[in-house]
């Protein structure tokens, strides 16, 4: 094991942690005041982290030498802002340990992605790591009756949409950072500060209306986990400019895992052994997708 599959380990413990934290300390909030709050300050503790990290002889001024860079840095941003916005909605409305599952299963948009926008062949494993995560999905909706209700559930059930529809966004945003960081070798800390002020630019229209909603004891909180965000957020980037993304997004998609364990444990949500299975296959299927 390498410093890049530390880097993704390490980002899946967090930010597993990180969706725990939201739902049992800020869920009752309204979702997008409290998004301005967090990254706001991430913007504000990631400055000097940027600052440190920057690669030396890299000057900011024609960084970004084409308007197609540009382009793709800017989607990159606004695209992570919205596919975070749903994917606390999904967390917010519904529990983490059934949504985390179905949140992560990231990769399995990726495929599609580039097997359609990049060339890249489907083999044989990935097939299976589709069936093996679909089965997960079933597995996370799963109760009692027909045969097809729990696909039926998933596709109805609000929580489960917003939950595959922040994978799906968040699968178009993995393919447009590779591009960043592996074909055009943009420097990290631009990535990242990008990618946290177009969450900030998304949430603050909707989230200033609202701010008076956040109780101020909130407050020390909400800057606290914007240092989570900040640091998590930075881990991530230096996982996909380390290793190649389709070693590093399934690991860092185990996050789902820690989620349901840590959702088990300390939110005291039903059906623990059920939706922990789930997780496992969910990962392990997203695991066989990412194998070249």
């Amino acid at each position: 094991m390498n410093v890049g599959h530390l880097y993704a380990v390490l980002a899946a413990l967090l930010f597993g942690a990180y969706l725990v934290l939201y739902k049992r300390y800020f869920g009752t909030y309204p979702t997008m005041p409290y998004m301005v709050g967090v990254y706001g300050s991430a913007l504000a503790w990631y400055l000097p982290i940027g600052v440190i990290t920057w690669p030396d002889g890299r000057a900011l001024a024609g960084t970004v030498t084409s308007p197609e860079a540009l382009g793709a840095l800017v989607a990159a941003a606004l695209l992570t802002g919205v596919a975070v916005a749903v994917s606390l909605l999904a967390v917010n409305r519904g529990e983490v340990s059934y949504v985390a599952p179905l949140n992560k299963l990231v990769p399995l948009f990726v495929l599609p992605i580039e097997v359609l926008a990049l060339g890249q062949h489907l083999g044989p494993l990935q097939v299976v790591g589709v069936l093996v995560a679909t089965a997960g999905v079933y597995l996370a909706n799963y109760h009692s009756g027909a045969l097809l209700a729990p696909f039926r559930r998933a596709l109805t059930y609000p929580p489960a949409q917003l939950a595959l529809f922040g994978a799906a966004l968040f699968g178009v945003v993995d393919v447009t950072k590779r591009v960043l960081l592996q074909e055009l070798a943009l420097p990290v800390p631009l990535v990242v500060w990008l990618g946290l002020l177009g969450i900030l630019a998304v949430s603050l229209p909707l989230g200033r209306r609202r701010f008076d909603a956040l109780p101020r004891r909130a407050y020390p909180g909400i800057v606290a986990m914007g240092l989570l965000v900040a640091v998590v957020n930075h881990t991530t980037a230096l996982a996909f400019q380390t290793i190649p993304a389709s070693v590093a997004s399934p690991i860092i998609n185990a996050q789902a895992v820690v989620a349901v364990v840590l959702g088990g444990l300390l939110l005291d949500e039903g059906a623990f052994p059920q939706r922990l299975a789930a997780s496992v296959l969910a990962a392990v299927g997203v695991g066989l997708v990412a194998l070249t």
